[in-house]
């Protein structure tokens, strides 16, 4: 048998190769009877044709001979009647014509000229003429002499008009049968033609060519509308002095469609469908019966394989196979039942006994019952059931079974048991890990729910936090209508008790601080803590009952009062920025920009008090954004310049030192003053900028006035804090390349050395070694000790305006002024006066012994082109002997 897992050959052509070799046979015979048909055709063609132009050509020679004898007949009467007169021709001749022929004229032409001509009607040109001296005639009348007999030439064209065949007979008369002239008879072709059955109706393709005998071409002189097919039936028929050949084909050709050609095929193929037709249906057959016993073969491998598959399943899940005879109550076991139930593999038979016997005396009542009920309705058999061992051990069984008939018609109930003794102990210990999970888990939710409360709160005060208060925020942003108010509060005085009493105390006094607030709080209200000693109070109250303002007081009187912090009486205070939201369309963030906006106008107005914002504020805070960017873009354009205003030798009043003094020329508002652009350039964090700027122009401008040997000692420029603190500003500084004693830093007295750490410190002594003095500005103001100010040993003091300006008016105020110049001196440190607003305050801060002067009695603050021209001209100097302090009166 043929390998059913072998390709089959030719994709499967192999069972049709008999019926291929038939079609092939049946096909070439097809072809040759096709052909044979088609010879046979083509013959009988030809017979046909052959046929139809061996009659023509009989009739047309016929016509010819019969035309020809009439005539002879009256050749012979000349020749015995040579001296024939023209009546009795005429009469003859008459005679002739009257018979059926195709005659058209009779001439006689003794010695080759023509004396009689019948008819005479219409050929009267004739008479007289001489064949000798006729070119066209000459040759055959000679002939007809030399031969001495009739020739036939023709098809000429004729003089009186169509075509003719001319017979030519020699004349002999006298005793000794002289040649005594010839006889012309002129038969009409077209009539010939007619009277030979050449018509239009004829049956074939008919064509008729002349050519003499004497050789050249062939002319053709008749042709049907039908053309003559290549290898035609040829005829010739000879005339005398020529030979016409007659060539014929059928009307449609030789290969002309036969009338029962089609009838013919259809009959060949449909008998070679009928030959063919079985063949292929019997390899069909044959492929198909092939293919039913390679998918029985398949189909035995495949539950081959299943079984074997099955047995290894059984093998490997450790199932017994059991069959129940419900009549012969036989039981059927295999090798893995009999060892779940511990019956011996000798035992030849087993029976339902032997599986009663080993169940559990608990379960038998039910696992029988169960049994008996799937055989009696004939459902599936499902049940779970226990065993005991020979050796005591309890096993748990699960059976699944389903009921048959046999072929007998037996009910028969086949099934499978397996030991789950291990799955019952694992589901039980399943259950007790789910509990214990179960447990833990609500664990986890309770840990879940402690840690959303602890995210959601405050660590400290155990208030929310702000992430609590921006799900609030959001929530009471959705646009239902009512009013939104945020009361932002901010602890004063807390950053002095961390410090002094530590974070301890600190977070003491966070934690009692938000007891109060909690306390005095509406319970309606929410209340976080959103970092450091900020809070936040949130409330969807109408604020007109609510009267968010007094509440507020409410708040900062109760966090006022004292606390006690580990023995010690704190007070602290609050201020509170309130804000409203009263169109839904202002969004809450800017409701949280809102209250912190009023919350830094009620520090900035003394703190420990409420401010709500309004519109002035809207304003202010847009003026100040509008301050912001023209700052920002003023630094870009390098908008911000030095004013200098030049210092005096309080005796000589010489120009020891000029201080650069920050001015902002804006586009539109012109040069603006520190005062209005300060404040908010600190905010920026970009006064560092600043004075990095004015510091480069100042020095630009040294340069020019040492070239322009004006002699100025020193320039002196501010620094504020933010500039200490830049990392690379003693690279800039070295970089600069400063002579020695040329350039002053004024460090303002608000910057609290007292507190400064060691990195504010270590720079002022890193600029001290560059040879760059320091000089305290506004001294006197209060906010640095005199020991601080010993530690630091500056090149000089700047005594601040407000100790100058009442000087002429009060002697405390003197005394006060002289203290400061004295410990200047009992240290080495110069004194500089500002703001000397008259001569008066020149001289006597002279008298008291102050080394520098600079204010507006002497010069004011001008732009750099103006000073140059100031100080070139020398105006605020006295005249030769006059007192210093004539010239600036």
């Amino acid at each position: 048998m043929t390998d059913r897992h072998a390709p089959p050959s030719f994709r499967g052509l192999g069972y049709y190769v008999p019926a291929i070799v038939v079609a092939f046979a049946v096909l070439i015979a097809v072809f040759l009877a096709d052909v044979q048909k088609r010879r046979l055709e083509e013959e009988y063609l030809r017979s046909f044709t052959t046929e139809q132009l061996g009659l023509l050509r009989s009739r047309l020679q016929g016509n010819i001979l019969g035309n020809v004898k009439l005539v002879q007949g009256l050749v012979a009467t000349l020749s015995t009647e040579p001296t024939m007169p023209p009546a009795r021709f005429a009469d003859l001749a008459g005679r002739i014509f009257d018979e059926d022929n195709q005659l058209r004229s009779l001439a006689i032409a003794p010695d080759f000229v023509v004396s009689l001509v019948y008819p005479l009607k219409g050929n009267e040109r004739s008479l007289g003429l001489d064949y000798r001296k006729n070119e066209r005639q000459r040759a055959a009348a000679m002939q007809v002499k030399e031969l001495g007999r009739m020739i036939v030439t023709g098809p000429v064209d004729l003089v009186q008009g169509g075509r003719g065949v001319i017979a030519r007979y020699p004349i002999h008369a006298g005793k000794d049968n002289a040649f005594f002239g010839i006889a012309s008879a002129v038969i009409d072709l077209e009539k010939l033609f007619s009277a030979s059955g050449f018509k239009s109706d004829m049956r074939v393709a008919l064509a008729i060519s002349s050519r003499a005998h004497d050789g050249g071409e062939a002319r053709t002189f008749f042709n049907t509308k039908a053309a003559v097919d290549v290898d035609p039936v040829v005829m010739t028929i000879d005339i005398g002095h020529e030979t016409w050949t007659m060539s014929a084909a059928p009307l449609k050709g030789w290969h002309q469609p036969s009338a029962d050609l089609g009838l013919f095929r259809g009959g060949l193929a449909l008998l070679a469908i009928v030959i063919v037709a079985p063949m292929f249906w019997v390899g069909y057959l044959m492929k198909d019966r092939h293919r039913h016993i390679l998918a029985l073969q398949d189909r035995e491998d495949r539950l081959e394989t299943v079984s074997q598959r099955l047995q290894l399943a059984l093998d490997a899940s450790k199932v017994g196979v059991w069959e129940y005879d419900t009549e012969t109550k036989a039981l059927a076991w295999d090798a893995r039942m009999r060892e779940l139930y511990g019956v011996p593999r000798t035992q030849p038979v087993c029976s339902y006994k032997d599986w009663r016997a080993a169940l559990h005396p608990d379960d038998i009542e039910e696992a029988e019952r169960v049994f008996a009920d799937a055989i009696a309705a004939d459902k599936p058999y499902i049940t779970e059931f226990r065993v005991l061992a020979r050796d005591g051990s309890i096993r748990h069984i699960r059976a699944h079974g389903m009921t048959y008939r046999a072929v007998s018609g037996v009910k028969r109930i086949v099934g499978a048991n397996w030991d789950v003794t291990a799955d019952n102990q694992l589901q039980a210990d399943l259950l007790q890990a789910k509990l214990m999970a179960e447990a833990q888990n609500r664990a986890l939710e309770d840990a879940r729910l402690v840690l959303e409360h602890n995210s959601l709160h405050d660590a400290l005060t155990r208030l929310p936090n702000r992430r609590f208060l921006d799900q609030q925020i959001a929530l009471a942003g959705s646009g239902d209508g009512r009013p939104l108010t945020l009361l932002h509060i901010d602890l004063d005085r807390f950053k002095d008790i961390n410090d002094t009493l530590g974070h301890a105390a600190g977070d003491e006094v966070l934690k009692q601080a938000a007891g109060v607030l909690r306390a005095h709080v509406p319970a309606e209200d929410f209340i976080a803590r959103i970092g450091g000693d900020e809070f936040v109070l949130l409330s969807r109250r109408d604020p007109i009952i609510a009267d968010f303002a007094a509440l507020s007081a409410r708040l900062i009187a109760a966090i006022s009062e004292p606390m006690a912090i580990e023995g010690h009486d704190c007070r602290i205070g609050a201020s509170i920025g309130i804000a409203t939201r009263n169109d839904a369309e202002e969004s809450t963030e800017q409701l949280l920009v809102n209250a912190d906006i009023a919350l830094y106008e009620a520090k900035r107005r003394g703190r420990n008090r409420v401010e709500a914002f309004n519109d002035d504020l809207r304003l202010r805070t847009v003026e100040v954004k509008r301050l912001s960017d023209d700052i920002l873009r003023g630094l870009e354009r390098g908008e911000f310049r030095p004013f200098f205003q030049p210092q005096f030798d309080a005796q000589t009043l010489e120009i020891v030192g000029v201080e650069a003094l920050a001015r902002w020329d804006h586009p539109s508002r012109g040069f603006v003053a520190p005062d209005v652009f300060l404040p908010v350039a600190e905010s920026l964090n970009v006064v560092a900028q600043i004075d990095e700027a004015i510091l480069d122009q100042a020095l630009l401008q040294a340069m020019r006035w040492e070239a322009q040997g004006l002699g100025i000692a020193r320039v002196s420029v501010n620094v504020s804090c933010q500039r200490l603190r830049d990392e690379n500003l003693i690279e800039k500084l070295k970089a600069m390349n400063i002579r020695p004693g040329a350039l002053t830093f004024e460090l303002l007295e608000s910057i609290s050395f007292d507190t400064a750490d060691d990195g504010l410190k270590q720079a002022i002594e890193d600029i001290k070694a560059l040879g760059i003095e320091i000089e305290i500005d506004d001294f006197g103001s209060g906010h640095a000790s005199i020991v601080s100010l010993l530690e630091l040993s500056p090149k000089r003091l700047k005594i601040d305006r407000r100790l100058v300006q009442p000087l002429t008016q009060s002697t405390a105020q003197q005394s006060l002024v002289q203290s400061i110049i004295d410990i200047g001196k009992v240290r080495n440190i110069e004194t500089v006066a500002e703001g000397v607003e008259t001569m008066a305050h020149a001289d006597l801060l002279r008298r008291l012994g102050c080394h520098v002067l600079q204010g507006y009695a002497l010069a004011r603050p001008m732009a750099a082109e103006d000073f140059l021209a100031f100080a070139k001209a020398r105006a605020w100097m006295p005249a030769a002997g006059m007192p210093l302090t004539a010239k600036a009166r």
